[in-house]
């Protein structure tokens, strides 16, 4: 019997210190989230970022809470209760970090008597510390607990048509009336040494200005290439000029180099020089959390109107949007009729 999985981050139970220091600790201390050797990790996970960091990012996460939980998940819920209503096989649930584990969304599905999942990491765009890491857990406890299921994980996305054409039209719709002078799309952003060790070839990953633009088997796993080309058929299909948009990255942890530009430095340099309405998109999410809500429409909004701003605009993740909701059916019904 088939069935589906939609996995994405996770958050915190509560946003308290208390709930946020063991979610940071689970998340942090994923080797492909910081990839560094067991003993490094932990002395800087747990000697000192859990130390320091869970007080500040509960006091974010409160900025962001609904009173009927976190964003991710309530969105999450929705988005998987939206999915299951237009299909005849069971849909679960699951986060890479915190509750429901994937362990739960796999036990879910096979109580149903499902023997065949097919897994849908919900990133557009590979990364080690998204993708890869909800592959190479999910494998794990499939041996050790259901070990004659077949789980089968969804590649990116992030050129797709359904998904394109769904972010294309939530994007214009959200910049109807609005006369930006920049549309901004922030990326997460991931060091650039996770891009060099996802690379197949070995060699073509160079991040320079024609790496991404060139053809390889490397860009089947490039985030850094799939957040460009994301880009380029959006506004391909939105027909907007070169010089109506720019690409950053956000969410910047440690000293390592990460992709650049980033974000924060790329919205403060609009103001100064003199922009007076910008609009940020974050493609990488497909439902609004910490790094969308907080990060950017709140610090990002208030540094920019600092500088001399004087509207920004967030645009939401799909969320529920019912073209992202058709676009995940569409691909599972493809799948079950393979």
């Amino acid at each position: 019997m088939q069935g589906i999985l939609l996995v994405n981050l996770g958050s915190p139970k509560s946003p308290t210190a208390k709930d946020v220091k063991p979610y940071l600790g689970e998340f942090l201390m994923d080797s492909r989230v910081i990839d560094m050797p067991y003993i490094l990790r932990a002395l800087l996970v747990k000697g000192i970022i859990l130390n320091t960091r869970p007080k500040k990012s509960a006091e974010a996460y409160e900025k962001v809470w609904w009173p009927e939980g976190s964003p991710l998940i309530v969105i999450s819920q929705r988005q998987h209760k939206k999915v299951q209503e237009k299909l005849d096989i069971p849909v679960a649930l699951a986060m890479r970090y915190g509750e429901p584990s994937i362990k739960t969304g796999l036990a879910e599905l096979h109580a149903k008597g499902v023997d065949d999942v097919l897994m849908i990491p919900l990133y557009p765009q590979f990364a080690m510390a998204t993708t890869e890491t909800i592959d190479v857990l999910a494998e794990q406890v499939r041996q050790k607990n259901f070990p004659s299921m077949k789980v089968t994980s969804f590649p990116a996305f992030y050129n797709r048509k359904e998904y394109v054409d769904a972010l294309a039209h939530s994007i214009k719709t959200h910049l109807e009336g609005f006369d930006y002078d920049q549309l901004v799309f922030s990326y997460h952003g991931v060091p650039e040494r996770h891009i060099r060790k996802s690379d197949v070839t070995k060699s073509h990953c160079t991040i320079d200005g024609s790496c991404c633009s060139t053809p390889s088997k490397a860009h089947d796993f490039c985030y850094r290439h799939q957040c460009f080309e994301t880009t380029r058929q959006v506004v391909e299909k939105l027909n907007i000029p070169k010089d109506k948009y720019t690409i950053s990255f956000q969410s910047r942890l440690g000293m390592d180099k990460w992709l650049q530009p980033p974000t924060d430095a790329t919205v403060n340099s609009l103001a100064e020089k003199g922009m007076k309405k910008i609009a940020v998109a974050t493609p990488a999410f497909v439902a609004d959390c910490l790094e969308t809500l907080e990060e950017i429409g709140m610090q990002a909004h208030d540094e920019f109107l600092q500088r001399g701003g004087q509207e920004f605009r967030t645009i939401p993740c799909l969320n529920e949007d019912e073209m992202w909701i058709d676009a995940l059916v569409t691909w599972i019904k493809e799948w079950q009729n393979k």
